[in-house]
């Protein structure tokens, strides 16, 4: 039965300090739907039975099938610790043993790796599950520095210890010693992506910040459970207990002393970790699959353990579920994790909002959020968009951050592009409904005050992917999600029988709504085209287009990938061009721009809305710009926030701010559609050396000087050495090694070359690590599969930009040559690539 009602959680909302906000997140396959099982069944909503196989939170029917979570799925439950003692160990002081927690189980698969950024937005605490066997995976990483990047605490589960047990039958030490390296390669990645603020977040199992456990049979232990039992028992000391049944601690039965020295008298002493927490473990799995049928009964009287009279007859794995599941129940673990080492909203958002809201950080909007203040003005931020059962209408899912969000309520709804004091992208409209979500289902709620998860009905029609909903007439938006994958992979899309055009315009619409990172778009063609982040993304996104949203048969086209045109030196002569009435000339130069400064304008560390000094700095420290130069940046391009720059190195040239907007209008245009093979360019600097300008204003207007600026760009990009950029993965693959060599032919073949081999220690795994182009990687699944007799599992992640090579795109006979060709002939445009003469005019 389920434990709770609507009513009662409606009530635990008004107290922020015992509410947890949490996703789970991980690698693919490590098991975060099967340990949300466990959570979700604590609290009564599936049967103890079925817990570990339902996967209550995959809620789509193909996702039940694939076995992969595509969706987040958020769920409220109601929870408590186990013993009311332990109030007393939460930092911030309450007294009421009920907690709120709202878990959002994320997608584990990098396509889908926009869901977890849109879940980790609303959430301030993360359980990281890593899988014992196969540690820490690339996917791991990326979520891991995604959460740190948000200010959000993590705490880990160490998924999967059955089939260490079961099937790699390690000994103790070996399994203590995989525990610890696994430990550590998570804090590594903490440590790289340290933040002062949010403080040392680093796990120990001795602070109770990690579990161990197995989901699918639903038991898990942290440490401190083990302590507590131990120190009544002994009549220690809790956190002393704590400290010593982990590391380098031995406890000498004969002395009755603790040392630090695994050896007394020539004995080996067995380490306290092993011999308290793991040794009855050990001796459950021992006799229950070995089937010693007479120690059985001795040792569950031991350990405190009842079992029906059904149960008792239960033989193998079905009792070794049992017994587990009675001595270390899964959900008391991570629910005893979560209430005492989680922040609480009230707790997590005075250090969130600096990273949350854009606007000033003493006006109304940000202290409300600051202290999570119910009664301050309504801030909720939308991260995505949940499809309905009614066609076409969506959910708003997000969270409050501060105010009271009820039905009925008018509100200023503002999209990415509002700017304070505009009317663009900003409606005044009432909330219709506010909702609850509870996986599956939906229940309606009256009203949901700050520091909760939600969902809104009727205010789809006014956002796209996501938005800031606010009562306050000053506020400014709460700053854009950034997502770890861009979407590289296009397919064009038509419809089979003409008539149904208007449907597959209108399900377009809907798609780009329902997923936080697919883009959709007309092409100058007049093709319809859809972008995901990889093959697996966009095959989803195609079946949920035919089927749902637009309901029609369609024709999809081979996948396509997105180039970005760059040069690799620098022009070899000035380029010049003229205006139309011959009167007004610009001169520039282009030339690359350094890799780590592109870098770093695509995530975030550079770009335009910086104070034009600050910036200046960080070039000139970090990447040996000359400081005049670095401030002296007109504007990025391409939508203004591109790795492109416009550089002004002119001296003393007169009406040269009155021509700035054109010029720059320009430059938008030519880096969006750069001269090879209209792709956008990427990672390129131009100067403007000199300009010469006619005395009179009406003879230097937006009308002579665009198409100018357009020209002088492409011609001094043609003068230097032009180049197409390609997207590359990183991929991991997890093989044994018998299967290796099959590895290195696929990647051969696909023009991948792999910089790194690790054997996984204590396991027969070998982690492969490689490069492969985006080009190459459709099919690569199913190639490697039948090379390695399905024993290789790949995970591909967008990585970096890399020059094509093989010589000039302008030249048919190479290899960049003949896939511009392709290129032009898709849009339409003359085979042949331009040459400069046709942008560059003689003096």
């Amino acid at each position: 039965m389920v434990q709770f009602t609507v009513e009662e959680l409606r009530e635990l909302m008004d107290n922020p300090i015992n509410i947890r906000n949490m996703s789970v997140i991980a690698h693919v396959d490590h098991g975060k739907s099967t340990l949300t099982d466990s959570l979700v069944q604590k609290a009564g909503i599936i049967s103890a039975k079925n817990a570990g196989s339902a996967r209550f939170t995959d809620t789509r029917p193909d996702e039940q099938e694939r076995g992969v979570t595509i969706k987040s799925t958020a769920i409220s439950l109601y929870g408590s610790l186990v013993d009311p003692e332990d109030l007393k160990d939460i930092p911030v002081k309450t007294t009421k043993n009920d907690f709120l927690v709202n878990l959002i189980d994320s997608p584990g698969h990098v396509d889908f790796s926009s869901e977890v950024t849109a879940a980790l937005r609303v959430t301030d605490g993360a359980l990281v599950v890593v899988d014992t066997v196969e540690g820490v995976c690339v996917q791991t990483e990326t979520v891991l520095r995604q959460a740190l990047g948000e200010r959000i605490k993590p705490v880990v589960i160490i998924n999967k210890v059955d089939r260490a047990l079961l099937e790699l039958q390690v000994s103790k030490e070996d399994l203590y010693q995989n525990f610890s390296r696994v430990i550590e390669s998570v804090n590594v990645v903490i440590a790289t992506y340290f933040d002062k603020t949010l403080g040392d977040v680093q796990v120990q199992p001795d602070k109770g910040t990690i579990a161990f456990g197995s989901g699918l049979h639903g038991w898990a232990f942290t440490v401190r459970q083990f302590a507590t039992r131990y120190s009544k028992k002994f009549g220690v000391d809790k956190t002393k207990m704590m400290e010593r049944l982990w590391g380098d601690n031995f406890f000498n039965a004969k002395t009755k002393k603790w040392t630090k020295i695994g050896t007394h008298e020539g004995q080996t002493l067995e380490r306290a970790f092993n011999q308290f927490c793991l040794d009855p473990i050990f001796r459950i799995f021992d006799s229950v699959m070995n089937f010693k049928k007479e120690e059985i009964p001795k040792l569950l009287e031991k350990l405190e353990i009842k079992l029906t009279a059904e149960e008792r007859d239960l033989e193998g794995k079905q009792l070794l579920k049992v017994v587990m599941r009675k001595f270390l129940p899964a959900a008391d673990a991570l629910m005893e994790m979560m209430i005492l080492h989680l922040p609480s909203p009230a707790v997590a958002q005075k250090y969130r909002m600096e990273t949350l809201y854009e606007g000033p950080p003493d006006d109304e909007s940000a202290i409300g959020i600051r202290d999570c203040d119910p009664k301050g003005p309504l801030m909720l931020y939308v991260s995505k968009m949940v499809p309905t059962s009614d066609k076409g209408r969506f959910y708003a899912f997000g969270r409050v951050f501060s105010g009271t969000a009820r039905s009925g309520l008018k509100v200023r709804i503002q999209g990415p592009n509002f700017l304070p004091g505009k009317k663009e992208d900003m409606f005044i409209k009432s909330i219709q409904r506010t909702i609850l979500m509870m996986g599956r289902y939906t229940e309606p709620i009256e009203d949901v005050p700050a520091g909760n998860i939600l969902g809104l009905v009727g205010v789809d029609q006014f956002l796209l992917k996501s938005g800031t909903l606010t009562t306050s007439e000053t506020a400014h938006n709460m700053k854009v999600m950034k997502f770890s994958v861009s979407p590289v992979v296009q397919r064009s899309v038509e419809v089979k029988n003409a008539n149904d055009l208007p449907k597959l315009v209108e399900g377009l619409k809907r798609l780009s709504k329902s997923d936080p990172c697919v883009l959709t778009y007309i092409a100058p063609t007049g093709e319809h085209v859809v972008a995901g982040a990889g093959e697996l993304h966009l095959e989803i996104c195609l079946k949920d287009l035919e089927e749902d949203h637009a309901g029609v048969p369609l024709r999809i086209s081979d996948p396509v990938v997105q180039y970005r045109e760059s040069v690799n030196g620098t022009s070899s002569m000035t380029a010049l061009s003229k205006s139309p009435n011959k009167h007004n000339r610009l001169y520039m130069i282009a030339q690359p721009l350094e890799e780590g400064v592109a870098k770093d304008i695509e995530q975030g560390r550079i770009g335009p809305r910086d104070d034009f000094k600050a910036r200046a700095r960080v070039l000139a420290d970090d990447h040996g710009w000359d400081v005049t130069d670095a401030r002296k940046i007109w504007c990025f391009g391409p939508d203004t926030n591109g790795a492109n720059l416009l550089v002004d190195q002119t001296k003393a040239v007169q009406y040269l701010n009155e021509i700035k907007d054109s010029v720059v209008s320009g430059f938008q245009w030519a880096t969006k559609e750069g001269p090879i093979a209209e792709e956008p360019m990427r990672s390129v600097r131009w100067n403007i050396m000199d300009v010469t300008l006619h005395t009179d204003a009406i003879h230097r207007g937006g009308g002579q000087i665009i198409p100018t600026a357009r020209r002088v760009l492409y011609a001094s990009t043609l003068l230097a050495d032009p180049g197409l950029l390609e997207p590359v993965f990183l991929v991991e693959i997890q093989v044994p090694e018998q299967a290796m060599g099959g590895i290195y032919g696929v990647l051969t073949r696909r023009r991948g070359h792999v910089f790194e081999e690790m054997q996984r220690p204590g396991t027969p795994l070998f982690n492969i690590k490689a490069y492969l182009p985006v080009n190459e990687s459709f099919g690569f699944n199913a190639d490697l599969r039948s090379n390695t007799g399905g024993q290789a599992f790949p995970q591909l992640v967008f990585d970096h930009w890399q020059i094509l090579p093989g010589g000039s795109p302008a030249d048919k006979t190479t290899m960049p040559g003949a896939i511009v060709e392709t290129m032009r002939k898709r849009k339409g445009l003359k085979p042949e690539v331009p040459g400069y003469e046709n942008y560059y005019d003689k003096l």
